[in-house]
């Protein structure tokens, strides 16, 4: 310890802050990936069986992601004390987890993108379906009160639609707004949220990457000159 140049005690102490932000930044992943799982209108609105398509879709990438988080979280603590020890092994090892973690981020981003085209779609398709049932029977319809909770919307493109779908709406959605509209936006929002996070994510792993490989070089060249 204590062997480096003051050149690369400064990529040192770089990878040590590095470390730091990383942890952060995984637990905010963590954060933010359980709470589109697990609260908010979009998780509401999805429960029913006919979302089956646009779960698996839209879940896979927030699994990834927030197992990416909590990964990036251990993989912080893991990288201090990697560098604070100057130890190659360990730093080796920070490098090898951070490669695994730019691969899951980069398939999370991928997904969120181009997943998202399809996911609107087949959730269009679905409020389309459940505003006829609606139309023929009459009866509560959970789909689409769910979906209108989500998107804070009542009604299709056609504006005499609210008419029919008042009963199905909150005291707050009682003005005409196209669903089929919102519903898109609410979804490229969530899928947005995913998808940069997922990628900003992996454009700070790389950083990670190549002040960990400097750094055990560095350790390795000064072993080697004693």
């Amino acid at each position: 310890m204590g062997r480096l140049g003051g050149a690369l005690q400064c990529v040192k102490y770089l990878l040590l802050t590095f470390n730091l932000i990383f942890l952060l930044a995984g637990s905010a992943v963590t954060g933010i990936g359980l709470w589109l799982r697990f609260g908010g209108g979009l998780r509401v609105a999805i429960l029913e069986d006919e979302y089956e398509d646009f779960r698996s879709s839209f879940f896979m990438g927030l699994y990834v992601l927030i197992g990416a988080g909590a990964l990036m979280m251990l993989i912080g603590l893991f990288g201090c004390c990697g560098a604070a020890r100057e130890s190659q092994c360990l730093i080796g090892a920070f490098f090898a987890c951070l490669l695994v973690i730019f691969a899951a981020e980069v398939t999370a981003g991928a997904v969120s993108f181009l997943g998202k085209a399809e996911a609107v779609k087949k959730l269009k398709n679905t409020y389309h379906e459940a505003y006829k049932a609606y139309q023929k029977n009459g009866s509560k319809n959970t789909t689409l009160s769910g979906l209108h909770k989500m998107a804070k919307c009542c009604g299709t493109e056609d504006p005499a639609s609210i008419t029919v779908l008042k009963p199905l709406c909150s005291e707050k959605q009682q003005e005409y707004k196209n669903c089929l509209v919102e519903i898109e936006k609410t979804l490229s929002y969530y899928f947005h949220i995913v998808g940069i996070l997922a990628i900003a994510t992996a454009g700070i792993t790389i950083f990670g990457m190549i002040f960990s490989m400097v750094l055990c070089c560095a350790i390795r060249n000064s072993r080697d000159m004693l």
